[in-house]
């Protein structure tokens, strides 16, 4: 399917005109400038010749089935040209006619029509509303120009036809080579994680080591997901913009995790989860692909090597950089001694290296030379940023540059910032496959983005202590919330652990609970308890406890009270929801009622590993509290892991779970108990 795609044998162009202002003439014309090594097939009601190519009266009468075949008649013919194509054998079709779903239910319902025809016969439909395709081997793309593409270069996967385009003009002016532009507008059938897992399905050594993607609203999260971290394991790096963030209204939920995840929160985590670099403009998107295609996929490490002809923009570069969490280490005596020799008195021999305007190419050569030797043990990058003094040949350089990227031993990345006055030498820097930055600090927070990427955790399949069969009992035929008792029967089953409590009906009970003071009583009944009064601390006596009976008992909904042993210590809420699509967001962070008032809150899709529960607990701005303050004892960060590794496995195996919420989980070292629960169950 992807050899079709990229590279097939034979084309039809299904609404073939000769003028090129409509969408089947641009069409024909940028795949007769781009070149077309294979068979062109142009369907025109009136037969004929069109722009010098010959064309067929009807589908019927092609000579053979086309490897790919491009609709871009009006929406109301386009129903019966695919029903023809599955006739006569189409595999791939791709509807550029717009007029279907983003008009309103009637188009969606037409849209829904083309689906089934083209999933019934074996066809992969991209489309309708889209731009089409454009790879090194053809320019099956109405709008935009014919650009020249390049086997092995950046695979570009979008929603929108015209964010393809605006892309790619800022993106190859500054040297971006790709290898494929493909969009699939409504997505009637197939989205952009369909054509990933084409793309996956077909990958080999040969294939690019690049993806990006634009989404506007993501049909299937899972086949995302997968595709995503199949790519990343077989060494192609994805990033993307999930666009349409902003519409997105807080959801009714019962539980404090609910109400906390955003629309955009299960998106975030999707992506985490996948590997993918998530950014949220078409320039950061450039920027992100400018670093992947400059490392060649060594995206690892923090120290930088500088070297520069301008001093500002270095100090400038080095700021930002360690503004990102980067070091910019000085150069060692034997390197500052190296560069001596061949820079100018007045040159800068610290890390950034200041090669002064009057820099010319063998210099340069040399200059390059020496930290290409010396820094490849102890840097991991090389950035190199010119502008134009006016003083030397900055295609000399830029020669130089283009040969040191090449057989430099770790990745150079280049920053050129006078676009202008040497726009003649960048074009050249450019034909022979260089790229290039703009701006140092743009640079600098795109090469964050890279190394500080998501990484793929492999979760874990099981845990000592997980009863999946006890809980699979306990949760036969339960529906709604879980009543305080089978929640906690559910959750000791997973190995997560209680105080002692008892449940109370009866005032007289108070008399034998089986457990020292100081004491907690909660009113049951109520779903928020703390919102009600219904929550109340250090009862150190029998007296105080019915005293505070008789006052819970009063709270509306009140059918009993919990006793349960105190515990103390530092707060944390553990939680899950179900998200449509995505599956359940594990959530983690500072607890008790501080949850909604600070967010302070990781999301993680389920199931989990530990790194990856190590890693939500890493990330939230109160980790210090958690590790103890004022000399109280701080909370053991492996036990923490090991709940949330539990929760991931225990929503996993019961999707049933609506939400779950285990807040507070409290206590010091690794005694953390869980002090209050609630399940909801479908």
């Amino acid at each position: 399917m992807l050899k079709n795609l990229l590279e097939p044998k034979s084309i039809a162009v299904i609404g073939a005109s000769e003028d090129v202002s409509k969408p089947g003439g641009r069409l024909t014309k940028n795949i007769l400038t781009k070149g077309f090594n294979g068979n062109l097939y142009l369907v025109n009601p009136k037969g004929g010749m069109i722009q010098g190519v010959k064309a067929y009266p009807s589908i019927p009468e092609l000579p053979e089935a086309p490897d790919l075949a491009l609709i871009g008649v009006p929406a109301k013919f386009v129903r019966a040209s695919l029903e023809e194509l599955a006739a006569i054998g189409s595999k791939i079709v791709v509807v550029l006619s717009a007029g279907f779903g983003e008009l309103g239910p009637e188009g969606k319902k037409e849209e829904k029509l083309l689906a089934e025809i083209a999933t019934k016969h074996g066809i992969l439909l991209l489309g309708p509303n889209c731009s089409g395709i454009m790879t090194y081997a053809h320019a099956s793309k109405f709008t935009g120009a014919a650009f020249n593409l390049v086997r092995g270069g950046i695979d570009f996967i979008s929603g929108s036809g015209a964010t393809v385009d605006f892309l790619a003009e800022h993106a190859m002016r500054r040297g971006l080579t790709f290898n494929s532009f493909l969009t699939v507008g409504n997505s009637a059938q197939s989205g952009v994680p369909d054509i990933m897992e084409i793309y996956d399905d077909g990958y080999g050594p040969d294939s690019s080591k690049i993806m990006i993607t634009y989404q506007e609203s993501i049909v299937n999260p899972q086949k995302f997901l997968k595709a995503a971290r199949s790519l990343n394991k077989k060494g192609c790096l994805v990033a993307g913009i999930k666009a349409g963030t902003t519409q997105a209204g807080s959801r009714a939920a019962a539980s404090h995790t609910g109400a906390m995840a955003t629309n955009d929160t299960a998106v975030q985590a999707l992506f985490d989860k996948a590997g993918v670099i998530r950014v949220s403009s078409r320039m950061e998107l450039v920027d992100v692909a400018m670093i992947l295609q400059c490392v060649k996929g060594r995206t690892d490490g923090k120290r930088i090597a500088i070297v520069t002809d301008a001093g500002g923009p270095g100090v400038m570069l080095a700021d930002e950089l360690n503004r990102q969490g980067f070091e910019v280490p000085p150069y060692n005596e034997r390197i500052r001694q190296r560069l001596a020799e061949v820079l100018p008195p007045g040159a800068g021999l610290n890390n950034p290296a200041d090669c002064l305007p009057s820099i010319n190419g063998p210099v340069m050569e040399k200059v390059l030379n020496i930290l290409m030797e010396e820094v490849k043990d102890d840097y991991d990058f090389i950035v190199f940023m010119m502008g134009d003094s006016g003083l030397s040949d900055n295609w000399e350089i830029y020669r130089v540059l283009d040969d040191a990227m090449h057989k430099s031993p770790i990745p150079i990345i280049p920053s050129m910032v006078s676009v202008l006055s040497s726009e003649v030498p960048l074009r050249k820097f450019r034909e022979v496959g260089g790229c290039y930055f703009e701006d140092e600090v743009y640079l600098a927070r795109a090469l964050s983005r890279v190394v500080n990427r998501p990484k793929i955790y492999e979760p874990e399949s099981g845990a000592v202590g997980y009863d999946r069969v006890k809980i699979s009992h306990l949760m036969d035929d339960q529906h709604g919330a879980l009543t305080p008792q089978v929640t906690r029967e559910v959750l000791q089953a997973a190995g997560v652990r209680f105080p002692g409590q008892i449940e109370l009906t009866d005032k007289a009970g108070l008399k034998n609970v089986p457990f020292a003071f100081p004491w907690v009583l909660k009113v049951m009944g109520p779903l928020h308890k703390s919102d009600v009064g219904g929550v109340r601390v250090n009862i150190n006596n029998l007296s105080d406890a019915e005293k505070t009976w008789d006052e819970l008992m009063k709270i509306k909904d009140a059918s009993g009270v919990l006793v349960q042993q105190m515990v103390k210590g530092t707060e944390v809420i553990i939680g899950a929801n179900r998200e449509e699509g995505y599956g359940h967001l594990v959530a983690f962070g500072l607890g008790g009622i501080y949850t909604e008032a600070l967010k302070d809150v990781q999301f993680a899709l389920a199931p989990l590993g530990k790194e990856e529960a190590g890693r939500m607990i890493q990330s939230i701005r109160s980790l210090a509290l958690l590790k103890g303050v004022r000399g109280e004892p701080g909370m053991d960060l492996e036990t923490l892991q090991d709940i949330l590794v539990r929760i991931g496995l225990l929503v996993t195996d019961f999707p049933s779970i609506r939400e779950l919420d285990l807040n507070p989980v409290k206590g010091y070292g690794k005694d953390i108990f869980t002090v209050d629960a609630r399940i909801i169950v479908d």
